[in-house]
C-alpha cells in the first residue's frame, strides 16, 4: 500500500484540504493531531467492543462506515493551548465521538434516513429498536469513559446531553406559535449540533490543563463553527451526487425535516417561490401517504439552484466568521491559524 502524504488522513476524514495546516508554523500542530488521532482511532477501537456478539455488531457499525471526526481533530487542536495530548485529551476526545455516534442512530430512526455514510441505516438492518437501544449503549459507554476523569468531565458530558436531547426533541415538535422558523431553527443546530463541538473545543483545554480564560472562547468558537458546519451540511444534502453525501439528494426535506434552504425559501414571497415551496410540501405530504420518494426529485432540483440555497451558503460563512472572532483572546501562533482555517472550511466545502 502506497503510504499517505502528510496531512491527507486529517484532509480525509474532514472532507476538507491540507489548508487547515497549511504554513511551516503548522507542521509540528499537524504532527501532534495526526498521532493523538491515531490514538483516538485505537480508543475507539477498543471503546466500541462489547462481549455481546449483537451488541458488538452494532455497536460497531457506523464507527466502521468512517465518519469525519470532526471533534477529535478539534479537541486534539485546542489541546495545543495547554500540555498537548495528554490521556485525558484522548480520552475525552473518544467519548464525545461515541456521544455522536449514538446521535446518529437515533437521528436516522426519527428522520427515517435510509442511508448513512454510505451504508444502510441501522435501524434499516436491525430495526428501529435495536438502532434505539444501541444509541442507548454508546450514550453509556460514552459517561463510562468521561467518568473516568472527575465531577467536571461528567458535568460537561451531562450538559452536552442534555442540549442534544432537548435540540432533538425541538426539531420534533418544530416551531410555535409566535417562532421565527429561522431563529428558532438556528437555535436547533446550537443545541443539537453545536453544543458538541463546543464540548469538544473546550475539553481540549480542560483535559490538557489549559488556561481557563480559553475556555469559554473555545466553546463560543465551537459553537459558532458547528452551526456553520450544519448550514453547509444543509446545502450539502441537496447535492445531485449521492457519494459525496452518503445519502440520497434531499434526504431530510423528503423525510419532512426542514433545512435552512427550505426556510428560506418561505421567506420569499414572489410567485415562483412560493409555488416551489407548496411543490415541495405537497410531495413530503404525498411520500408520507406512501408515494415514491422520486416524487421530490425536480423540486428539490430547483431548490438546489435556488436563491435561498446560495443564501444558506452565505449565512453558513457568517456564522464561520462569528467563530474566527472568537478566537481573539488567543495568542498568535499555529493553533489560532489552524482554528480559523478548520472554521473557514467547515463553510466552504464542497456543495
Amino acid at each position: 500500500m502506497t503510504p499517505s502524504a502528510p496531512g491527507s488522513r486529517i484532509a480525509g476524514k474532514l472532507g476538507l484540504t491540507d489548508r487547515i495546516f497549511a504554513g511551516p508554523r503548522s507542521r509540528r500542530l499537524l504532527s501532534a493531531v495526526e498521532a493523538g488521532l491515531t490514538r483516538v482511532d485505537a480508543a475507539l477501537e477498543s471503546e466500541l467492543r462489547v462481549t455481546d456478539a449483537l451488541a458488538d455488531a452494532t455497536a460497531r457499525y457506523l464507527y466502521e462506515a468512517g465518519g469525519k471526526r470532526v471533534r477529535p481533530v478539534l479537541a486534539l487542536l485546542t489541546a495545543q493551548l495547554g500540555d498537548g495530548t495528554t490521556d485525558a485529551v484522548i480520552e475525552a476526545a473518544t467519548a464525545l465521538e461515541i456521544t455522536h455516534l449514538g446521535s446518529l442512530y437515533h437521528d436516522d430512526v426519527m428522520d427515517a434516513a435510509d442511508k448513512r455514510r454510505g451504508v444502510p441505516s441501522a435501524h434499516a438492518v436491525w430495526g428501529n429498536n435495536v438502532a434505539i437501544l444501541t444509541g442507548d449503549l454508546l450514550f453509556s459507554r460514552a459517561s463510562q469513559i468521561m467518568a473516568r476523569h472527575g465531577d467536571r468531565a461528567i458535568r460537561l458530558q451531562a450538559d452536552t446531553f442534555e442540549r442534544l436531547v432537548l435540540g432533538q426533541m425541538h426539531e420534533t415538535v418544530g416551531p410555535q406559535d409566535g417562532d421565527d422558523p429561522v431563529e428558532f431553527y438556528l437555535q436547533v443546530l446550537s443545541d443539537k449540533t453545536g453544543s458538541l463541538i463546543a464540548a469538544a473545543a473546550q475539553a481540549g483545554v480542560i483535559f490538557s490543563n489549559g488556561p481557563r480564560e480559553y475556555e469559554q472562547p473555545m466553546v463560543t468558537f465551537g459553537e459558532k463553527a458547528g452551526v456553520a458546519f450544519q448550514l453547509l451540511d444543509d446545502v450539502i444534502d441537496l447535492s445531485a451526487d449521492p457519494a459525496e453525501t452518503g445519502k440520497v439528494p434531499g434526504t431530510d426535506l423528503r423525510a419532512g425535516v426542514p433545512t435552512m434552504p427550505y426556510l428560506v425559501l418561505g421567506q420569499r414571497a414572489d410567485a415562483s417561490s412560493v409555488g416551489l415551496r407548496a411543490r415541495i410540501d405537497d410531495g413530503v405530504a404525498r411520500i408520507a401517504d406512501g408515494g415514491d420518494p422520486a416524487l421530490l426529485d425536480e423540486p428539490l432540483a430547483q431548490l438546489r439552484e435556488h436563491e435561498a440555497t446560495e443564501a444558506t451558503r452565505e449565512l453558513a460563512h457568517a456564522w464561520s466568521k462569528e467563530a474566527i472572532a472568537a478566537l481573539a483572546p488567543l495568542p498568535d501562533g499555529p493553533v489560532r491559524e489552524g482554528l480559523t482555517r478548520f472554521a473557514q472550511a467547515v463553510a466552504d466545502r464542497s456543495s
